[in-house]
């Protein structure tokens, strides 16, 4: 039996699928790791950060890093302590 390109991109689309659901319960666990790195980063520091923990918390709050102030700092720590039972 021959193997159309239509056919072949349906099996391909399949595979995505289901290495898409296999990968995502990997990376749930990856960025809780990486959060509790960078939680720990910024109780041992203070401003200015490293630029990988900066580039985090610009994430984390929607602030460009070159706007952060100790403020936001306190506010991402406080909700990260919420968040996991220490």
């Amino acid at each position: 039996m021959k193997v159309t390109r239509s056919m072949r991109r349906a099996y391909d689309q399949g595979d995505a699928i289901i290495t898409k659901a296999k990968n995502a319960k990997v990376k749930v666990k990856e960025r809780q790791r990486r959060d509790a790195r960078m939680v720990e980063a910024l109780r041992a520091g203070s401003l200015p950060y490293p630029p990988h923990v900066m580039s985090w918390l610009s994430r984390k709050t929607g602030i460009p890093s070159s706007r952060l102030t100790a403020e936001d700092v306190a506010s991402v720590l406080k909700t990260s302590s919420a968040a996991s039972p220490a």
